[in-house]
Formats: C-alpha cells, structure tokens, sequence
C-alpha cells in the first residue's frame, strides 16, 4: 500500500501544529527567577513595607543563623532555650529596588507571631513563643531602622494568633495556642481586657486543635468574617457578639493549622453600590486526623477541594471547586489583575515538623470570574520545595516573592529530605512577560506615596504604548500582607472601576475613578495602586488613604 505524499504533508503539519500548540501552553506559565542564593535566615515570616522593603524573620531557638549581626553585635537572652548569646540575625530586611539585604535583630522569640501595619506604615509585630509571646515589637519604614520591643504589650500570650487591622486603625489579635479569646492594640482604659471568643472554643480538635491562625477578614459591613476548622462566624467585635453563622465547609475537613489550608477575600468590585458582595475563597488543608497519622509515620494525601462561599448574602452557601493537584501549606496572593496565585506546599502530609511530603512545585491561578471548572490554570513549576514556614508576598511591580521552608527544628542544611531554605526567589507571572509590552500602562500621576481621601474622585494618568480599550481599564489597590504559616493577614484587593478613560497626549491617558467610601472597604493606610489594562497591570503606586 502507498501513501499518498499530501497525506505525509497533513501528518506532519498536524504534528508541528500540536507540538508548537503544547510548548505555547507550557511556556504561558510564568517565569521563576533565583534572587538570592542565600540570605543567612529562613523567610517564615515575610511583610512589604511602603518603602519597597520586606521584612522577613524565622526564630531566635533556632541555633546560629548564617547571617552575623553588624559590628559585632550579640543578643543577650537568658530565657533563650539554645543560645543564650547569639551574635546572628533572625531578622532581615530585603532591598527589593536593590535585591540586596541587611541583618536585623530581634530581642526576643518570633516564632509564628503575627503583625499588621499600622496607618503610618510601622509594622506592629505581636507574639510568638517563650519570651516573646506577649511581646509587641515595631519596625518603622525609615532607613537603617531596626526592631524596638515592649514588654508584656499583650495582654494575653499569642503564639499562632491572627491580626487584622480594623476602621478605626486599631489591630485586633484573635486567638493563639490555648487563648479562646481576642484583644486589641494599641491598649487604652477601654480596650486593655482580653475578650472571650467561644467558637474558638468550639472549633478546637482535642490534642490537635486545627483552629490556630484562624482566617480572618473585615466584611463589608465592618464585622469580621473568622473561619476556623471547618467552619465559620460573622463576628461584632464591638459588642462581642455572632451576627451570623455561617454553614460547615462541604465535607467538614479542617482548614485550620495544622491542617493548614488558605484564604483569601476574593477583590471588592461595585464599591459605589448601595450593598457591596463580599467573597471569600478556601482552599487545600488536611483531612480530619491527618496530623495523628503523620505522627505515627502515616502521611495522608492532603485535600483538593476549595470553598467558595458569598459572606454577604442573607443566606450563603457553600459552592465547591476542585485544584489540579491537592495542596497543603499552600499560600494565597492576590494578584494586581485580580486574579488568585496559589503557591507553595506539599501534596501529602500536614504542617508540623517533618511532617509534609511532595512538594507541590507548580503554582496555580485562580480566575475568580471565570466559570466554575474552568478557574484554575496550572503554572510553570519551580525547582526549589517550599514546605513548612514557607511564605510569599506581593511585591508593588507584580513579582511575587518567595522564601522560607524549613520542616525541622533547628536549621538543618544535609542528610533531611528538605533541608532548611535560605534562598529567596521571584514567581513573576505571565503579565509581566516582554509579549505585553504594548499593553502595559506605566502610571505618570500621581507620584508615588501620594495621599488620597475617602470618595474622592482621583483621575490617575498613565501612558500605554499601544493601541488602549477604553472599557478595558480599571484600578486597583492592593494591601499587602503579613503572611506566616499559609496565611497573607489584612491582604485586600479592591477594583476602582473606571468612570471615564480618555486621551490627554500621544499614548497617554487619563482615568477617573472613586476612591472607596469608607473604612470597612478600605482600612486607612498605605495600598499599592495599579492600571490594568487588558488584565496586564502597572507597575503599581503607593498610596496612603486617610
């Protein structure tokens, strides 16, 4: 039988054709990019700061770091339980114009505190372990600056707790290891008592807990939404009561350290609208027992699952959505576009020491407005397992960064199956990729660290090198967060939608928007102000609403 040579022609044009459509799939993936072979620390804990520094830290237990502390410096802490002098940093601050870092010191134990930045920009840093669980500790944005701590400025010990920042610029610290309750910072006459939380109390897993670092977010209506476990309360702080409880996550798997899932309020949209949707997604964590398996040597494959559930709603439900891969101690971004980066972990196990197995090297983006079975796109993967105490935030030109990992004890560097990561990367997503350059806009006005007021109408002006799609702009501002232990803290994105776009010069435009009405969309403070355009964002702007 001969074969007719068109026939050849078709197959081998069908083959091509297939061949160049998968490596275009795999190559629209995004860019992993090694900023730091070694940074001396491991980056458990990671906070951008309105300077363009992130602050990161691990433990002072920990052994010696491979950072030294400058001229000669050396923390003197009786009450450390392995050094009582340590002449190295369990603190650095990353340069990110710079890509460049410098030690800093820590009095006292950090280890899974928990921190929000004040309105002025100062990182207020609280708790952690032995002597430093009642600690507040405060890292000013200025030049040079180092850690200053303050004694008994809690009222309660908090290790594993969560912080968010409230309306009125006051933090309130929900939680912790054995603390059923909450209290607030700055302390006054009125606000100095630790409060009771009964569903803390009634979320906790005997011997496991599964309730520490609970998800907490500020809903639109100035309550809090708290998610612990498996399940999830609309909370008055102010009068201390329920105003809602929600429904059990499909399944009833904990979400909750150690079990160890992600959240994320999903971007604020229609903020001029008389009621605002307010959205929170769920995603990864352990089964139920997972952690007493691993204990004993048995290490569970963890959930696939995410939780999408409209908290605004007079009766919300539950809807559920499935990953590509299964995913625990996973990290969720918000990303300026936004759209979710889910990052970081493992597939099988928990968190905990030497407890996760399979890293999860591939991040994925979730397109919340997209249709259910169709939000998820898998991402090129990285060749570095970030594990327990890994950590990633946003950085202001759309680069993620990424650091930490250490599942052991002490630092551990040989003969682990993850040894102890000092090194820090970038995940830079596909909008920042050189195809998009035409697309891109670059913000002229106003500058950066610009002060805005509350529905204010703001004409930002920005040029673009293409040709622009007038409904295809918007604005964004993001709040970056503390992010420890698979939690992003007071991370918010809201979308300032486009009043009008219009062309002032050659290739330079002008939108107006509405700043957001108020305190509970937008706690006062400084937010990280992007264009998007055709879903490719800025570089962004700081900006500090008042």
């Amino acid at each position: 039988m001969t074969t007719h040579p068109n026939l050849i022609l078709a197959f081998l044009f069908f083959f091509l054709f297939h061949f160049l459509l998968i490596s275009l799939t795999h190559a629209a993936g995004g860019k992993w990019l090694l900023l730091q072979q070694n940074i001396g620390i491991s980056a458990m804990h990671m906070q951008l700061l309105h300077n363009d520094r992130v602050v990161l830290f691990d433990r002072t237990d920990f052994g010696k770091s491979n950072l030294s502390l400058p001229e000669g410096q050396c923390r003197n802490d009786p009450n450390d339980t392995v050094l009582k002098v340590d002449c190295t940093a369990h603190s650095a601050e990353y340069d990110v114009p710079t890509n460049s870092f410098r030690p800093l010191m820590v009095q006292t134990d950090v280890w899974c505190s928990s921190g929000s930045v004040a309105q002025d920009g100062s990182l207020i840093q609280t708790g952690g372990f032995n002597d430093g669980e009642r600690r507040v500790r405060i890292f000013q944005s200025c030049t040079g600056c180092d850690w200053k701590e303050y004694d008994n400025g809690l009222a309660a010990r908090r290790w594993y707790a969560t912080n968010h920042i409230l309306p009125d610029g006051r933090q309130i610290i929900i939680g912790g290891r054995r603390q059923f309750n909450y209290e607030f910072y700055p302390k006054s006459e009125s606000s100095s008592n630790v409060h009771s939380l009964p569903f803390l109390v009634q979320t906790n897993d005997p011997k496991v807990e599964n309730n520490l670092y609970p998800f907490v977010f500020l809903n639109v209506d100035g309550n809090l939404f708290i998610f612990a476990n498996n399940r999830a309360i609309l909370f008055d702080y102010v009068k201390n009561v329920v105003v809602k409880t929600y429904p059990q996550i499909p399944g009833g798997e904990p979400r909750s350290y150690p079990s160890t899932g992600s959240a994320v309020l999903l971007p604020l949209k229609n903020l001029q609208a008389q009621f605002v949707e307010a959205e929170v997604l769920v995603c990864g964590g352990a089964p139920k027992g997972s952690y007493a398996k691993a204990v004993n040597g048995n290490f569970v494959e963890a959930l696939k699952t995410c939780g999408r559930i409209k908290i605004t709603d007079p009766n919300p439900q539950w809807v559920v959505e499935t990953m590509p891969q299964a995913r625990v101690m996973g990290d969720m971004t918000l990303l300026p576009d936004g759209t979710v980066l889910i990052i970081n972990g493992a597939a099988v196990g928990t968190a905990g020491w030497e407890f996760g197995r399979n890293p999860v090297l591939n991040p994925v983006i979730y397109q919340p407005d997209k249709a259910v079975g169709s939000r998820f796109e898998q991402q090129n993967p990285t060749t570095i397992p970030r594990m327990y105490h890994s950590a990633a935030v946003l950085l202001r030109d759309g680069r993620v960064l990424v650091g930490g990992s250490n599942p052991h004890i002490y630092y551990e560097f040989t003969n682990v199956l993850f040894p102890t990561e000092l090194r820090l990367e970038s995940f830079n997503p596909d909008y920042l990729d050189a195809m998009y350059v035409n697309l891109r806009p670059k913000i002229i006005a106003p500058q950066s660290q610009a002060k805005i007021n509350y529905r204010q109408k703001l004409a930002v002006r920005f040029s673009v090198a293409g040709t622009v799609g007038p409904n295809l702009v918007s604005v964004t501002m993001v709040a970056p967060s503390f992010t420890t232990h698979s939690l992003s803290m007071n991370q918010r994105l809201l979308v300032l939608a486009a009043e009008s776009v219009t062309n002032v010069a050659k290739s330079t435009y002008q939108v107006q928007v509405t700043t957001p009405g108020s305190g509970n969309l937008a706690p006062s403070g400084y937010y990280i102000l992007y264009v998007v355009h055709q879903q490719i964002p800025s570089e962004g702007i700081w900006v500090q609403i008042l």
